[in-house]
């Protein structure tokens, strides 16, 4: 399989935006659309009007509650990475990782962040693709756990929410269902052989309308190849977080805390332009939110969340407005900012690359 490693080695962020460059752009476009969409239903006016009341020192709060966060995300990683290989300093997987939170924010289903890690660190520090890449895999196996407990969590909070009796039916039944979900995919990670005859079985039967979708030539073998290698990856990456109990708590510890300053950081936006949200819709509402974002459909599901937001924040008696203007400042600190100093970061890597593969001249 060393060719379908090459090639994935290969396809670098920068590749993967030229080859996806129309979907990325129809996806912003979508993903504009959307938000004018929110934004004339809850009115332009209203929502500066309220943004004008916005209080500056819990908006600078919001900033360093997303910085806490990326910073114990860096050191997630770096524990992980020093369980197979010697991590780099945490200042330089600092900087890889908010290169990385670029890559996700600017592609479909977050799909250019964690390969561009790999990347970079193979590049820049001589780190195998391989361990980079099983490293930033495993790194998201902490997040599981936080992510079902909290699912749990809100599908029982939303029993006793003072709403239609459907409304608490129907979400409950999507919380668990994507609980259940994320229990096959955990269950799958920890058994390359079950999960490599599934995805095998499904790409099989999918294979025919991606041939009449895409119109192009492909060879079922090719894509075999593929599929093998991403899924010994996935379930090594997998393998790597269970094997340290420690570095495994302390992991999941650590992914407790980065969702519980996501949650606290949700609050103060709302708390910065003069609303208070009561804690058991912000958490069901925090937690659909994040379901959301799971949707590998737009970057960063921009609009989409929004959409969403504004629909389940008026069952909680929150205007629109208010809503999107929260919104607003939460995207300022956990979109607009990180995927700014990611780009700047990952043109900071691409030059170094690119200036180091130049012949020296004669």
């Amino acid at each position: 399989m060393p060719a379908v490693e090459n090639e994935v080695q290969e396809q670098d962020i920068y590749a993967f935006i030229k080859d996806h460059k129309k979907e990325i752009i129809i996806s912003f476009i979508v993903a504009a659309a959307l938000i004018f969409f929110v934004t004339a239903l809850a009115g332009l006016d209203e929502i500066i009007k309220v943004l004008e009341t916005t209080n500056p020192w819990l908006l600078a709060l919001n900033f360093v509650l997303e910085a806490l966060i990326i910073l114990i995300w860096t050191l997630r990683w770096k524990m992980i990475l020093d369980l197979v290989d010697d991590a780099p300093r945490f200042r330089s997987l600092l900087l890889m990782l908010t290169a990385s939170i670029f890559g996700n924010n600017i592609t479909p289903g977050a799909a250019g962040g964690e390969p561009l890690r790999a990347y970079i660190l193979r590049e820049i520090k001589g780190t195998p693709f391989e361990i980079g890449f099983a490293s930033s895999t495993a790194d998201r196996v902490f997040e599981f756990l936080p992510f079902v407990l909290i699912s749990i969590l809100a599908a029982f909070l939303i029993l006793s929410w003072n709403i239609a009796l459907w409304i608490r039916v129907a979400v409950t039944i999507i919380i668990f269902l994507i609980v259940i979900f994320f229990s096959v995919v955990v269950y799958a990670g920890a058994n390359q052989h079950l999960t490599q005859r599934l995805v095998l079985s499904i790409a099989k039967k999918l294979f025919p309308f991606a041939l009449r979708l895409t119109r192009r030539e492909m060879n079922f073998l090719e894509i075999r190849e593929k599929i093998i290698f991403y899924v010994h990856r996935f379930t090594t990456g997998f393998g790597m977080a269970l094997k340290d109990r420690q570095v495994l708590v302390v992991g999941i510890l650590l992914s407790f805390g980065m969702w519980a300053l996501d949650m606290v950081r949700l609050y103060v936006c709302f708390l910065a332009v003069g609303v208070q949200v009561p804690l058991i819709p912000l958490v069901v509402i925090y937690t659909v939110g994040i379901l959301i974002a799971l949707l590998p459909l737009i970057p960063g599901s921009l609009g989409l969340r929004e959409a969403i937001l504004v629909g389940l924040f008026a069952v909680a008696g929150i205007s629109a407005d208010v809503v999107m203007a929260a919104s607003i400042l939460d995207r300022l600190a956990s979109y607009i900012a990180p995927t700014l100093i990611g780009a700047f970061a990952a043109f900071y890597y691409g030059k170094i690359m690119v200036s180091e593969k130049k012949p020296e001249p004669a």
